[in-house]
């Protein structure tokens, strides 16, 4: 496709302000929260976490689509952010392993996705002024129409986005004659989180969002897991009452970022919307318990307030952000319960934070020893 052809387009925040761009070749108009990611690899895995659910992802690499796509490189079924914003956009590609191109990929999903935007001011406009709802499109002759629309998207904070990534059905993961169980509650979970699990011998069974305790209890699990996924976690009742049973008849439990969330809210440690939330694959964390520093993948809006948790008296922050000392995990101090704000399945490090998945898998293993 020749640059000249390409119709224009912009990205129109909810405070009026305008950034002109151009269309990739797929016309239209999409809505949803704007936020960036600072990686420099990984796009394939951002556009289809469901974490991203319903947000404009801006691309701080210049360059998006060079490597072009691979089947197996997803963390759920289809693409997940609701548009993409980037630099440049490369309609050729360059990898032994690649199925397709970036292009023909986002034509099959029919996802809106505009380039020659100035990515590094309209960050650091979002980064000023905070997370804010935004509307992409070619329709860029009638911005009267597209502020009203804009104006009826609804803000993320107090919105439930976990029932529209969830299964649902359970579904079954990993050796069926392994000799770990673990039942999953799927608030929006990444493929890879699942491998990481299998790999050390668990089977998994993966439940609903809105499943009961009953229903994960009824699979005779010797541990529990709660993942990531979009949204406000105050809305998910049934995933914090979920919660709340587990860390009652002190089960196994691991949480992963909203998961980490929905456990902090069963404690009765509240949640709030951060002024720009955490995406990206260098941020730094510090293991309080080790005094080791991780690079670890980040991707949340939102956050559990640091003085609640210092202030319970059974919950124990166990890792700091560094870069602006927000909570990034907790542990019960008298349940086998931890959890982790942020991805440890991603491997940015590359390994800095796998040894979280055998934490797990060795409290389920202690637990065992002990029940039999």
């Amino acid at each position: 496709m020749k640059y000249q052809s390409r119709k224009k387009a912009l990205v129109l925040l909810a405070d009026g302000t305008i950034f002109y761009g151009k269309s990739v070749g797929i016309e239209g108009t999409s809505t949803g929260e704007i936020c960036f990611n600072t990686g420099m690899t990984g796009y394939q895995e951002i556009f289809t976490d469901p974490s991203y659910y319903g947000q404009l992802m801006v691309a701080t690499n210049a360059h998006i689509g060079n490597y072009g796509v691979n089947d197996e490189e997803v963390e759920s079924e289809g693409i997940k952010i609701a548009g993409l914003i980037c630099r440049n956009f490369s309609f050729i590609h360059s990898r032994i392993d690649s199925d397709g191109n970036l292009k023909d990929w986002f034509t099959e999903h029919n996802l809106v996705a505009i380039s020659d935007v100035d990515t590094r001011a309209l960050v650091s406009y979002i980064r000023e002024n905070g997370a804010m709802n935004a509307i992409i499109s070619t329709e860029v002759d009638n911005i009267d129409a597209l502020k009203k629309q804009l104006a009826e998207v609804p803000s993320m904070e107090g919105l439930e986005l976990a029932s529209k990534v969830s299964t649902k059905e359970p579904y079954f993961v990993g050796d069926e004659n392994a000799a770990i169980k673990i039942s999953a509650l799927d608030i929006g979970i990444k493929k890879n989180i699942l491998r990481n699990l299998a790999k050390r011998g668990a089977y998994i069974k993966v439940f609903p969002y809105n499943s009961k305790f009953e229903d994960l209890e009824g699979f005779n699990p010797d541990g529990y897991f709660i993942s990531n996924g979009p949204g406000d976690p105050e809305p998910l009742k049934e995933a914090i009452e979920v919660a709340k049973e587990i860390i009652k008849r002190d089960l196994p439990l691991f949480g992963i970022c909203l998961g980490h969330q929905v456990i902090a809210l069963a404690n009765g440690i509240s949640t709030y919307k951060m002024h720009n939330g955490h995406r990206g694959i260098n941020h730094p964390v510090i293991n309080l318990i080790t005094g080791k520093g991780e690079i670890t993948s980040q991707n949340h809006g939102f956050a559990i307030h640091r003085e609640e948790t210092e202030a319970h008296p059974d919950v124990e922050i166990t890792h700091t952000h560094l870069n602006d000392q927000t909570v990034a995990g907790i542990r019960l101090k008298d349940k086998n319960v931890f959890s982790v704000q942020y991805h440890p399945e991603a491997s940015p490090g590359p390994h800095d934070a796998e040894y979280l998945f055998d934490q797990f898998m060795e409290n389920i293993k202690k637990t065992k020893v002990v029940l039999s």
